[in-house]
């Protein structure tokens, strides 16, 4: 069963359709919309801010989703994929974006529509990513336009892990 804790009798919440893994971790002041998907050892700790995820968003292997008390929620838009063992901390997220495997996203952080994160990448806090980029490096920094590949990837990718989430019903 996953871990699903209240912080200061603040429940978790989140539509009936969303797939949590049994090793999951979810706790406090967490809303997610429909579709989501939170995967094997993942942590969405809700305890000193608010985290709020919008539909068909997923949280895959490991990541770690959280926040600044008193300075930084979270906000995860509709159509994000969060990548393995990344950390996303007190940001905003808006919709259509990748956050690849391992990479951390600091607080205050802003990243438009289509954009993608590399895989181990850092985004210092309060970078502002536009949309349409591909952003890499340590600091993270705005290396390329998204390809039409990409972008269709980025339509993409959320529905199957919408697929996935089936096989484990």
């Amino acid at each position: 069963m996953p871990v699903i804790l209240p912080v200061k009798e603040i429940y978790p919440k989140w539509d009936d359709n969303c797939f949590i893994a049994p090793n999951a971790t979810i706790v406090g002041d967490v809303v997610m919309g429909k579709n989501c998907s939170v995967w094997f050892n993942a942590v969405i700790r809700g305890d000193v801010n608010s985290i709020r995820i919008g539909n068909d968003s997923n949280i895959q292997d490991g990541a770690v989703i959280h926040a600044t008390y008193l300075k930084a929620p979270t906000v995860i838009g509709n159509r994000v994929s969060i990548g393995h063992n990344a950390i996303v901390h007190g940001c905003t997220l808006k919709d259509h974006i990748l956050i690849g495997m391992g990479a951390i996203v600091m607080d205050h952080v802003l990243i438009e529509e289509y954009t993608i994160i590399a895989a181990g990448s850092v985004v210092l806090e309060n970078t502002h990513c536009e949309s349409g980029f591909i952003y890499a490096g340590t600091p993270a920094k705005k290396i390329k336009p998204i390809t039409e590949e990409q972008r269709a990837l980025l339509n993409k990718l959320p529905d199957n892990y919408i697929m996935y989430s089936d096989w484990f019903r």
